[in-house]
Order: C-alpha cells, then structure tokens, then sequence
C-alpha cells in the first residue's frame, strides 16, 4: 500500500532493460535538475529542474504548423527550420503535440510516485531473474530528496533492488536520510583537483568527497564512476591521486571507468545551449588502459563502461 501523501516530482525519462546503470537488468529513473554543470554532461536536459523545449532541426519539414499553436510568438520559421526564443518559451506542449514529425518534444514532466512504481513494476519480472532492479539517475536524483525518498521507501517496501547514481554535491544530511533504503551507490569522482573541479563542474570537490569518505564509513556499498576526459583528468598526478583516495575507504565494490563520448552534442544544439568540448575527442583505448592499469596497481576492481 502506498503511504499518503506521496510526493510528486520531476523526470526527464525512464529507460528499462537497462544494464550498466547496477547489477542485473534494471529500469532506470532519471530525475530531472542537477547542482553541477559538468562541460562533458552527456544528459543536458536534466540540468535544470523546470521542464524544457527540445527542438530537433533534424526532424523538423518546416512546415510551419507549430507557430499557430504558440501563444507567447516564441517560435519563428526560418529558412525552413523553427527558431527558439527561450525567454519567451513557457514550455507548454502545444507545440509538440501538433508537430507532424516530432521535432518538437518537452523535456521534463511531473510525475507522482504512483505513476513511477508503475512503470518500476512492470519489468518486475527481470529483476527477480537477473538481479536487477531500479537506478535512479539524472540530473541528480538528490536534488529532489523528497521524491526521492518516497520511491526508495515504496521500492523497499516491495524488495526491489535500489541502486542511487549520484554527483554527491549535496548536504550529507540529505544522503544519511535515504542511506539505509539504497542498496548501492554509483558515486562520481570527477577530478581530485579542486580547481579544476570549480572551472569544470561549477563547483568545489569539499563536500563531494567528505560526503563519499562519510558513505563509506557508514558501511555502504559503493561503485566508484570515473570518466575518463582527454587533457582534464587523465594525467597521470589526478589518476594516481584518484586511486590513493579511493583505495583509502573501505566498502568500494569497483570503480567503473566512464570514457568520454561525444553522443551528447546534438542534444546541446536541441536545447539552444552551447557544448565547451567540441575539439575534445574520446580518449585512446591505450589511455583507457592505462587508467584502468593504474587503479589496479592500487589493488582495486575495474571495469570499463559500467560493466
């Protein structure tokens, strides 16, 4: 039975049969709005809380059908393709529901914990045959502690594996008050370099590791995510420093090496924002080698891509 009242919140999708988001086959929930803006952000459109226009040019015919439906004029066609004006967009979904060729999308929608367990329900199956269960990502599924702790109370409630993946920049409190529902953590690491943290997240790397030190301590279990971006953190000082730390706390499972990709790009250019590593290119299978070779030599469980 649910518990009353549930709380609603904001997602941007949920994803099954996924299988490098935990152990087992999982459905995957990913909660919308996060503190960090990472430059190398592969999910752009679950930065900000609030729901957003997705336009995809590709798609779009131009065939002008979406402007009528706009009553704030933030739509204009241009040689053939729809022009944005995000100041005066109110994401609405008018548009979207009358473009012919879905170039027009909303990301982002609230949803109550009942409509979530729903669709968590459905692929129960899985879980139970593979080990599985439900991962909730983002964003920062953090950032909604409420929501998110009444998914975690329903989803235990019914013995369903839970696994949280989070940039961990949020107040400890916030982490200790859900902790005993998570089954297991997928914690980032980003970069040991608190300046470079600054100029590449936003935001300092203090509370993100006194936070994860905290996790550990506590007793849970924890996979590392390191991903790997050319000329930003895969010099051989923040590797090594990386290693050292992680291999100082105890109950880390694994670390999972994250190589960077560039899959993310058009979304950037769907939203009107801008992406800052267009000339970086995917690291070399020699470099994702040598950072996993190097954490090894700290006696430590790797993989590579989440698996």
């Amino acid at each position: 039975m649910l518990a009353a009242p549930m709380k609603n919140g904001v997602i941007f999708d949920i994803r099954r049969y996924a299988i490098h988001d935990g152990p087992g086959i999982r459905t995957t929930v990913f909660l919308k709005g996060c503190p960090l803006r990472c430059w190398w952000c592969h999910n752009p459109e679950g930065q900000d809380i609030k729901p957003e226009l997705v336009y995809r040019k590709n798609r779009c015919t131009g065939c002008g059908e979406c402007l009528t439906s706009c009553q704030r004029e933030a739509l204009s066609l241009m040689a053939k393709s729809v022009s944005v004006d995000r100041e005066k967009c109110v994401p609405c979904d008018n548009c979207s529901h009358v473009c012919p060729s879905d170039a027009l999308a909303i990301a982002g929608k609230q949803v109550s914990v009942k409509e979530v367990l729903e669709e968590i329900e459905k692929d129960r199956t899985f879980y139970e045959e593979s080990g599985g269960g439900v991962t909730f990502s983002g964003g920062e599924p953090l950032l909604q502690p409420d929501f998110l702790n009444a998914l975690l109370h329903e989803c235990k409630e019914r013995a369903i594996h839970t696994v949280v993946d989070t940039c961990g920049f949020v107040q400890y409190e916030i982490i200790e008050r859900m902790r005993d529902k998570v089954d297991l953590f997928l914690y980032d690491i980003k970069t040991m370099d608190n300046r470079k943290h600054k100029k590449y997240t936003g935001a300092s790397n203090e509370q993100i590791l006194k936070n994860l030190k905290a996790l550990a301590e506590k007793g849970s279990s924890i996979v590392i995510s390191f991903p790997i971006i050319p000329s930003i953190n895969d010099d051989d000082e923040n590797v090594t420093r990386t290693a050292k730390f992680i291999s100082s706390l105890f109950n880390i499972q694994q670390v999972n090496l994250l190589p960077y990709h560039r899959a993310g790009i058009e979304k950037y250019k769907s939203l009107g924002k801008s992406y800052k590593l267009d000339k970086i290119q995917p690291p070399s299978s020699q470099r994702i080698n040598f950072v996993k070779e190097k954490m090894e030599a700290f006696g430590m469980k790797v993989g590579v891509g989440g698996g």
